[in-house]
């Protein structure tokens, strides 16, 4: 019994004496003073590195944390949606009255209001995902039919031929709806940079149509339709048609302001109208004067002709939200069933012109002559230049019209 409680005693001292020793700091960086020095009838023993046990530094990953945390802080903070009469008459939409973003903020706002609900997102949202599937799409076929940019050997930078047309289609799809999106995403900005943008989104209509042009006559047409006097002059009809649907579309938003006044919607839908009418008369001659049975591709070329009639439906006509204003601002009003129907015939109409290519690849430089690809291939960057130049002619035209009216230091302000 004594010789339990001299045993318990003891046990009582140990537990004691262990926790009140300190915690042990590093004296290089936390000396210790006279308070801290520990008292005990046990001397301490210094610790010594154990060489059966490795030291393990842990440190946690703060920084990609942080950034989160400070990304979703200014989401958290961007400026709430503006109903139309709060915002300039230039950037507001016939019966849309809600869901606009506040004119004149910063650059980082626009940018960050790609994550944030307003009238522009789906805009901006469809033909961004729109050019991510292209991309990603071809990049799968271009693996799967061999097309790459080295030489014979491996060495240099070598692109068959028949392949430039392809490549220069598909450049012009990403062209499109990359310059569409960043114009629906940053033109509130300023009033320079609305102007600006719409007249990068036009350069991106006009490259599309004659990178459209290319594809198909290349690979959708038939020997008949080239030898009629359409197909004779189709390359570079196709061309000016291009250049004048800009050029139109950048005259015609300089020179009027909202609402849309017809002559405006005339100067922006009869020129795309003839220039898709031409483009896509290829694909017409083959529907009309083929079967369908056995051409896969038929079938999907149908589809894209649908789909683009109807998207032009919705650019000339502001519907539904004319019938009920105010209630198809976020989602549903007329020029996102056009970006999203627009989107849908893109992708329909890469898989047609891919089944072309399959078909026609192996005879394509026999059939027409490495001259004439050698002139498309010049062609395209020139129509590329062309478009490019109206666009920064038409932004220096906005640019003196702000100085002439005493409102180019609020642009230079706004950045």
């Amino acid at each position: 019994m004594h010789l339990n409680k001299f045993y318990q005693t003891q046990y009582d001292n140990t537990v004691t004496n262990l926790l009140s020793f300190p915690l042990q700091t590093d004296p290089l960086t936390s000396p210790q003073t006279s308070s801290q020095v520990h008292h005990s009838p046990y001397p301490l023993i210094p610790s010594a590195p154990n060489p059966t046990m490795p030291s393990i530094s842990v440190s946690l990953p703060l920084k990609p944390m942080s950034s989160l945390s400070s990304f979703l802080s200014s989401l958290s903070s961007l400026p709430h949606t503006v109903r139309d009469t709060e915002v300039p008459l230039l950037f507001r939409e016939p019966y849309i009255l809600s869901g606009y973003r506040p004119v004149g903020h910063s650059w980082s706002f626009y940018f960050l209001s790609l994550f944030q609900i307003h009238n522009e997102t789906i805009n901006v949202w469809s033909h961004l995902l729109a050019g991510v599937c292209v991309a990603l799409r071809f990049s799968v076929f271009a693996g799967l039919v061999g097309l790459t940019l080295n030489g014979p050997d491996g060495l240099g930078l070598y692109l068959d031929l028949a392949c430039l047309p392809l490549v220069y289609y598909v450049l012009s799809l990403l062209t499109y709806l990359c310059c569409s999106a960043t114009a629906h995403l940053l033109q509130s900005h300023s009033e320079l940079a609305h102007y600006a943008l719409f007249f990068l989104d036009y350069v991106g209509v006009a490259v599309y149509q004659y990178g459209c042009a290319l594809a198909l006559y290349f690979y959708s047409s038939d020997p008949a339709w080239r030898r009629s006097r359409v197909g004779e002059v189709f390359l570079p009809a196709a061309a000016l048609l291009a250049w004048l649907s800009c050029a139109c579309c950048c005259f015609a938003k300089l020179s009027s302001h909202h609402p849309y006044p017809l002559h405006r919607k005339l100067c922006q839908v009869v020129p795309t109208g003839l220039a898709y009418l031409l483009d896509s008369s290829p694909v017409a001659h083959r529907l009309v004067s083929r079967t369908w049975g056995d051409d896969p591709a038929m079938t999907l070329h149908a589809i894209q002709v649908l789909l683009f009639l109807l998207a032009a439906f919705f650019f000339s006509c502001p519907m539904p939200e004319r019938f009920f204003p105010g209630h198809c601002d976020i989602i549903g009003h007329g020029h996102q069933l056009f970006h999203f129907l627009l989107s849908l015939c893109t992708l329909t109409q890469q898989e047609a012109v891919f089944e072309d290519f399959l078909s026609r690849r192996a005879s394509l430089t026999r059939e027409y002559g490495e001259c004439r690809l050698l002139v498309a291939a010049v062609s395209f960057p020139v129509l590329v230049f062309c478009s490019v130049l109206t666009a920064v002619v038409m932004r220096r035209l906005v640019e003196r019209r702000l100085r002439k009216e005493d409102r180019w230091g609020e642009e230079v302000e706004r950045g």
